[in-house]
């Protein structure tokens, strides 16, 4: 493929003139090692340029290699190859009798990407989907294969690694007994009087919208395991009809609501897979912090609303358990993420996502890494004390930087 290449979203366009797709593992490892800067592109759902790969630098698809997915019953485990996206996953796990422990919104993006950037789903006792992971396989600069898995000394650096280590051409997961899920929407939950952490647990999976039109969630939905109890929800009122978290777009492209169970591949994710995910014309953005901060932030954004709301599509409030990833914004405490879709205008979203950085500043926010964002790296640094270990994991594997770019070279401290 030549031409043009962008991001997902077309707020991107990479410096390179060509999409590679090796149909090999061998054709891909004589491919990185004759490269000076390789990046991989994933599904293409990031925001930024974190898969730039630079001027003259080569960007990697593994959508060509042959998919692989390997339930294995016994150690409950499945072996994913790195360009498998979840939805594919999902159902491949599922017709053996197993489930992942949870899944992000939308089920369109790339299992390697996802671990890779942090991207979670919600529970106040669901981890990131990174903190499934249990071994990694990767091919290194000199086109070399590693595999390094859940125990070893690099473990928590080489999982969301912003694909600074290597192509991940594999990933072992935990997976557990197949469950059910039935989803609940409510309307109209007020901020004022919010017993966040109440409303965080009543189910297995939360998401709480707005618009910051005016104070409140206009929806909460509810992802109830159907091994445990319904929940009592005494805050809100149900919802009348089947609702899209994005006003205006048709509530068929959602997953099934109103109670009905199904699997859980199809009630977890906010989207179905054969559907356009969210709206499609969007940027968006994602900041991680301290759930005990939860309150005082959503009232620190309620006191901005009024610049929020005018290029803000939908804001989704989810939970996310602590994990021990160096790189995750996760890391460390358990975490409340306030996720926003903004409209497809760059040049009037920047200073409006800055506004929203200051108002969320005193809670010390980690943005999404592969989101729209203006924290700075020095600021980042602060907040990531892990992240000279990372520094070390990065010149030890890949002294020369093939798979650095400008995103991840701003990121790590300098060298000492």
């Amino acid at each position: 493929m030549t031409g043009t290449l962008t991001n997902w979203a077309g707020n991107i366009t990479y410096t390179a003139e060509e999409l590679h797709r090796p149909a090999s593992l061998d054709a891909l490892r004589a491919l990185v090692a004759r490269s000076s800067r390789v990046r991989v592109l994933g599904s293409g759902h990031s925001f930024n340029r974190i898969a730039e790969p630079g001027h003259g630098g080569v960007l990697l698809s593994l959508t060509a290699l042959a998919p692989e997915i390997d339930v294995d019953t016994a150690d409950r485990t499945v072996r994913v190859s790195g360009g498998v996206r979840y939805a594919e996953l999902a159902r491949a796990v599922h017709a053996k009798g197993f489930a992942l422990h949870n899944m992000a919104s939308l089920p369109h993006i790339s299992v390697a990407g996802s671990v890779a950037t942090g991207t979670h789903g919600s529970g106040i006792a669901n981890g990131s989907l990174a903190s499934a992971v249990r071994e990694v396989e990767l091919v290194t600069a000199d086109g070399s294969t590693l595999t390094i898995g859940r125990g070893d000394d690099l473990f928590d650096g080489a999982v969301t690694a912003l694909g600074a280590l290597g192509v991940v051409t594999a990933l072992t997961l935990d997976v557990e007994p197949d469950f059910e899920v039935s989803q609940h929407v409510f309307t109209e939950l007020p901020l004022e009087g919010l017993d966040f952490e109440t409303v965080a647990a009543s189910a297995y999976s939360v998401s709480l919208f707005t618009d910051w039109g005016r104070p409140g969630f206009r929806q909460v939905w509810l992802k109830r395991r159907t091994d445990r109890p319904l929940p009592d929800f005494p805050w809100a009122e149900p919802a009348a009809e089947a609702m899209h978290p994005v006003p205006g777009m048709p509530a068929r492209n959602c997953t099934e609501q109103f109670g009905v169970p199904g699997p859980w591949h199809e009630r977890l994710p906010h989207f179905r897979a054969e559907f356009t995910p969210s709206s499609g014309s969007e940027l968006q953005s994602e900041y991680l912090l301290a759930r005990t901060d939860a309150l005082a932030a959503l009232h620190a954004l309620d006191a901005i609303r009024g610049t929020i709301a005018p290029l803000l599509q939908i804001c989704e409030v989810r939970t996310v358990a602590a994990d021990r990833q160096w790189l995750s914004p996760a890391y460390g405490r358990d975490t409340v993420a306030l996720h926003f879709t903004w409209v497809d205008d760059t040049e009037a979203v920047l200073p409006v996502v800055r506004g929203v950085e200051r108002a969320l500043e005193p809670f010390a926010p980690r943005p999404h890494w592969g989101k729209v964002f203006a924290v700075p790296p020095t600021t980042l640094r602060e907040r990531y004390a892990r992240l000279p270990d990372f520094r070390a994991l990065v010149d030890g594997l890949d002294p020369a930087g093939t798979f650095t770019n400008a995103f991840v070279e701003d990121l790590l401290p300098p060298r000492s």
